[in-house]
């Protein structure tokens, strides 16, 4: 049990340490989701965008194998030359490029939201210590990716002789081709080549993400005592809030206390409720200074006795304002007439007096 509430990290990971993972950019994220995305994006490329892009290259390449000779050499006609052959080539690469761009900002994407922090990059004695580089590349996590490595490449071998074997008369026959019946043949096989190991890089890509986000979480997972740390630094200490909740309180009798002094009329039950009111020329209705109970009403009625003000008492209505009434606040006007009463009555006695 005492294990449990120490070391071992037996609960899940609490939101606040989860958003403290991403701010440090410390995500569940698989390579193999990305590599999916490339190989999705090659595919769809080579499909798309090949037969025009290498017509492009084709035509800008063109009069280097029909007339090289007629190619100037000065350096002007050099650098225009190299001018133009690198325009047709981005002109033909480009939106292969982009797709491609745009695969890997998606494979990262799908996994999880933009960061930006620089945890990652901020320098730190254990990237540069060999011992620490000693233990990550000997480590149990490594050997995994070793491994799946070589499984990785064990299943794309298989799926290229899957597609290429049946196809070895055709592949032998191209020795023999000219290079464009050569071209529609080689981009036929590594379409197909392409598409079985997408299909089959699905499967590994959905399986290396969820296991990669399980072993995230698991890294997170906390103890009891850091749950407990962890409420207590949102929450606050217990005892620390109980503590200011006393001195409030505290402060807050005192004031009510001072303020008796200038209240109009105390109206009490005789051992129970006290409930001080304050009323003057002017005012809306009657304020109350001070409230209290059993020996707080015991307090406010022996000052309020010291000091002249007036005591009446009057259960029922010493009951019912102090069940509505907030220190500081007016009374309700459905106690407007009682309470007039009650002031009226005791400012007619001062003015006998």
């Amino acid at each position: 049990m005492a294990d449990a509430e120490g070391g071992e990290k037996t609960e899940e990971p609490t939101r606040k340490k989860l958003d403290d993972a991403l701010k440090r950019g410390d995500v569940a994220k698989s390579q193999e989701l990305n590599v999916w995305f490339g190989l999705a994006a090659a595919t769809l490329t080579i499909s798309v965008f090949g037969d025009g892009a290498v017509a492009s290259l084709g035509q800008a390449l063109l009069r280097f194998l029909e007339s090289p000779q007629t190619i100037a050499v000065d350096g002007v006609s050099l650098r225009a030359m190299a001018g133009g052959l690198g325009l047709a080539v981005a002109a033909a690469l480009a939106l292969p490029m982009l797709l491609l761009a745009l695969a890997a900002i998606a494979g990262n994407m799908v996994q999880h939201p933009p960061l930006v922090t620089a945890e990652p990059i901020t320098p730190k004695l254990s990237k540069i210590s060999p011992f620490a580089g000693f233990k990550r590349i000997f480590s149990a996590e490594s050997l995994v990716n070793f491994t799946k490595g070589l499984v990785k490449i064990g299943i794309v071998g298989v799926v290229i002789w899957m597609v290429v074997w049946p196809e070895r008369a055709r592949v032998s026959a191209l020795t023999a081709s000219d290079v464009a019946a050569m071209l529609p043949v080689l981009k036929e096989l590594t379409l197909r080549v392409l598409v079985a190991s997408v299909a089959v890089f699905a499967v590994i890509a959905v399986g290396d993400y969820l296991w990669q986000r399980h072993r995230w979480r698991e890294r997170l997972k906390m103890s009891l005592q850091e749950v407990r740390d962890e409420h207590k630094q949102q929450e606050g200490d217990p005892h620390v809030k109980a503590r200011i909740r006393r001195i409030r309180q505290e402060r807050s009798s005192k004031r009510m206390m001072a303020a008796v002094p200038s209240a109009t009329v105390v109206i009490a039950n005789p051992t129970h409720y006290a409930v001080a009111l304050k009323y003057e020329a002017g005012m809306n209705a009657p304020l109350c200074v001070a409230k209290g109970v059993d020996a707080l009403a015991l307090r406010i009625r022996t000052l309020a006795e010291e000091s002249g003000v007036a005591v009446v008492e009057n259960p029922p209505l010493a009951r019912s304002l102090h069940a509505v009434l907030e220190v500081d606040r007016e009374i309700p006007a459905e106690h407007y007439k009682a309470v007039a009463e009650v002031i009226g009555f005791v400012m007619r006695r001062k003015t006998r007096r």
